[in-house]
């Protein structure tokens, strides 16, 4: 192949990671043009009502994957935290890069740390599993809706409409915001969203000639993470309505995965952490976790929620 094309949402961190990938992709194949083809999602679209309501993270995908199947791109790029536990038939993912910062980012113009806000502070946050720790944490806490890119959320703040916002460390990092995080939250205490912090590339399934050219940029270590803490998520039947958190790290000998389903009206959460030895057992690791956290009650919650 001498020519690649892209598929990419349109927001600024969407185009940092596709730019990112090509960069990638040009220095490891000398001579590889490559095309981005920006498009507009749904997901992208709708702004004024949570994403669990108009049908979840995978609307992110969908016309990328459109793209995809009229052939006008060859790949998509996804931050894989917003990909569905089980790809469309006809795709696969042919490389998850090197994970970032995986941790969650307090951000306020007036409070460096969470603990720190006063009684009834306004905190902006449209992810069930951030409102299901937040609530745990600090139940006084005024929890309300955030939507749009991180720009966007950003002048939300700047403009008073919060005292403080939970955007991803890894976002804030890749547009050179940096300055913005006054803390991580930090696991175990705090868990991320399954896949947090990695970049995935959605490719069409049995397309060798693509699949040559994305290998090398795969990294197998994280690969192995994610895959463990989709295996979770996929076990519970998460989705964008079901507040799951999940954090697989490697150990000397192994892996160790720390799992979470919260209650965002409650607070009320159910954690299970499990080490295994052997680092080709992610997903038997993720399964087991998964299977703690229903006997350790997370099975009424996700009833309820499902029952919504």
């Amino acid at each position: 192949m001498k020519r690649l094309r892209i598929a990419t949402r349109q927001s600024a961190l969407a185009l940092w990671q596709a730019e990112h990938v090509a960069a990638r992709l040009r220095a490891a194949h000398a001579g590889l043009e490559i095309e981005l083809v920006p498009m507009t999602t749904r997901g992208d679209q709708v702004l004024d009502r949570p994403l669990a309501e108009i049908g979840g993270k995978g609307l992110f995908l969908k016309e990328l994957e459109v793209a995809m199947l009229e052939d006008q791109a060859d790949i998509a790029v996804h931050s894989l935290k917003d990909v569905p536990m089980d790809l469309e038939p006809g795709f696969a993912l042919g490389a998850v890069l090197e994970r970032a910062d995986a941790a969650d980012a307090f951000i306020s113009n007036a409070c460096a740390r969470l603990a720190e806000l006063p009684q009834g502070a306004r905190v902006g946050t449209s992810s069930l599993r951030r409102q299901a720790q937040l609530r745990a944490l600090r139940p006084d806490l005024q929890l309300l809706d955030l939507r749009g890119n991180v720009n966007t959320r950003l002048a939300k703040l700047d403009a008073g409409h919060y005292d403080a916002i939970i955007l991803a460390c890894a976002g804030i990092e890749r547009l050179g915001m940096m300055e913005r995080i006054r803390s991580r939250l930090l696991a175990p205490d705090w868990l991320p969203a399954v896949a947090q912090g990695a970049i995935a590339i959605e490719q069409r399934s049995g397309d060798q000639r693509v699949a040559d050219l994305l290998g090398i940029l795969d990294d197998a270590n994280t690969r192995r993470c994610v895959e463990c803490e989709r295996a979770m998520n996929r076990r519970l039947h998460g989705s964008c309505n079901v507040p799951i958190a999940g954090y697989c790290v490697e150990t000397e000998n192994g892996l160790a995965l720390y799992g979470l389903v919260g209650d965002a009206g409650t607070g009320r959460l159910v954690r299970a952490e499990i080490e295994i030895s052997g680092r080709d057992r992610g997903i038997e690791l993720g399964e087991q976790v998964a299977s703690l956290l229903l006997e350790r009650g997370a099975d009424a919650i996700l009833g309820r929620l499902r029952d919504h």
